[in-house]
């Protein structure tokens, strides 16, 4: 939040200045111009003024777990695959047909059925 605050600040200050320099002193220019600049510095002390945001829990990220709920079926098993990014990467592998969650320890499989209901999920990495 606290750098979208302050890049939307700088975003309205930058444009209040090219539309101040590129149209003069015209009446309109300045009409727009100024609550543009006045809005972007409130911004900019707002962002600047916001506490620093802090990390998330490790363990709260790692005890994340996908909802386990049954997915349409479009003509095949659909399913949802969610890998950690970071170290202890593990896959949940979501099975659609019946709901069911495998984790598997790494990146995922090449290829997956499911161990609930046996349906075949995926055979290769290109599908």
């Amino acid at each position: 939040m606290r750098t979208n605050t302050v890049l939307a600040a700088w975003a309205c200050i930058a444009l209040s200045s090219g539309i101040t320099l590129s149209s003069g002193a015209s009446a309109f220019a300045i009409a727009v111009a100024a609550p543009l600049a006045i809005a972007g510095i409130v911004l900019l002390v707002v962002g600047l003024g916001m506490a620093v945001e802090e990390n998330v829990d490790p363990e709260k990220v790692a005890a994340w777990e996908p909802d386990s709920t049954t997915m349409p079926d479009a003509g095949r098993a659909m399913y949802r695959v969610d890998t950690t990014l970071e170290s202890p990467i593990r896959t949940s592998v979501l099975c659609g047909r019946c709901g069911n969650i495998d984790w598997i320890d790494g990146r995922k499989p090449s290829s997956h059925s499911c161990s609930s209901c046996s349906t075949l999920l995926w055979e290769s990495e290109e599908e």
